[in-house]
């Protein structure tokens, strides 16, 4: 009898200590920004991945405690994740709660009208992010940022954990090329929360100050390996292609497919033209991409779902793939697109590309920035690395 209250003891003692050690996102922190939006006209700028718990989302909970909800404002994809990405996102109602939906993303408008920002007083930012600079939700926040610090709006974000937020690598972005895509002087990855980038961009005056809290995950640091409970955009389907996003998002400003359009979107590449290769695959229209590039045709190239996520993680941006596709086609600069500034943030990759460099080469030159860089990271962190 007593051996059998030992186990049982011990079993609880372990079930407590394995749950002691799971990650809570900010939006579970409810006693840290619940009081403050009592009596408060609240808007919420938050997508899909915005959830309290694992079957009610932060709006639909916030709606249920009488909170005063006066708008939701949506990012790239939507508020419920399904637009493709670059697409126009339209002003619609939430059909579960009434609350208007505001589009961020409709490829015009770069704020709220001064109406829509005089109709609340508290916004709560909460949206999983991938830890990239061309991945557009911290653009989002950031330009609500400034608009709450002219309308005097206090903003609370509750934050999630960055899956590739164990590492920094790849060029700091070069202004000139600030897009869409790129809005803030940090490398491709940059190793921040939301939080943290909110923090940074005040800090470092790249964003008006507003009245800012930030409500933190528990039980994470930066090494955490936190898998996404939610796909984050359509195209973004696994953890995987999670990890390989930072490298073969850099397709995008190419002629090569990176295969949207297909079950493996960011994990395989190719081309109609690159032969030789025993890996095929064929675009076509799905629920991620309307208009994949390559449409209906066979592209050959490299299937990359069999690189372990370790492998991925400890070589981080590996240019080794686009310059592999870049000399199979062998057009020159008929390879490149204006996009690929915009995403790899400067403008000597190309060119050194083009000179026939290898990727540890080009790789070496941003070094030194990211020494920088990671000294200036360090006095906004949130939590250890």
């Amino acid at each position: 009898m007593v051996r059998r209250l030992y186990i049982a003891i011990a079993l609880l003692c372990a079930a407590f200590a394995a749950s002691a050690q799971e990650v809570l996102v900010g939006a579970t922190d409810t006693l840290a920004y619940m009081p403050q939006l009592e009596g408060r006209r609240v808007a919420v700028l938050a997508n899909h991945t915005a959830m309290y718990s694992e079957d009610e989302h932060l709006v639909d909970m916030l709606h249920r405690r009488g909170i005063d909800l006066v708008g939701i404002f949506a990012p790239e994809h939507g508020f419920r994740g399904h637009v493709e990405a670059g697409a126009k996102v339209q002003n619609s109602v939430d059909e579960r709660t009434g609350v208007a939906i505001l589009s961020l993303y409709d490829g015009n408008t770069q704020r709220p009208s001064d109406e829509v920002m005089r109709s609340f007083d508290t916004l709560i930012v909460d949206m999983q992010d991938v830890g990239l600079r061309f991945y557009t939700y911290y653009i989002s926040m950031i330009r609500m940022i400034d608009a709450c610090a002219d309308f005097g709006c206090k903003v609370i974000v509750l934050d999630r954990p960055n899956p590739n937020g164990s590492y920094v690598d790849g060029p700091i972005l070069d202004m000139k090329y600030k897009s869409g895509v790129g809005w803030l002087p940090i490398p491709v990855v940059h190793g921040l929360t939301m939080g943290e980038i909110a923090v940074m961009a005040i800090g470092e005056g790249w964003v008006k100050s507003a009245d800012l809290e930030v409500v933190r995950c528990r039980n994470y640091n930066h090494q955490t390996r936190y898998i996404l409970p939610i796909t984050p955009s359509p195209n973004l389907p696994t953890q995987h292609s999670i990890y390989l996003y930072p490298t073969t998002c850099l397709f995008e400003g190419t002629v090569v497919s990176l295969g949207r359009g297909t079950d493996a979107p960011f994990e395989v590449y190719g081309h109609p033209d690159m032969r030789n290769r025993e890996y095929s695959f064929t675009p076509q229209p799905n629920s991620g991409s309307k208009n994949p590039p390559h449409e209906g045709k066979v592209c050959y190239g490299e299937d990359l779902r069999n690189v372990s996520d370790e492998a991925i993680i400890s070589e981080g941006i590996n240019l080794e793939y686009v310059i592999d596709a870049y000399r199979d086609l062998n057009i020159g600069e008929k390879f490149f697109t204006q996009m690929f500034e915009k995403l790899i943030g400067v403008d000597y990759v190309r060119q050194m590309i083009i000179e026939g460099a290898d990727a540890k080469t080009i790789e070496s030159r941003w070094a030194e920035d990211i020494a920088e860089f990671k000294i200036l990271r360090a006095k906004y962190l949130l939590y250890e690395e």
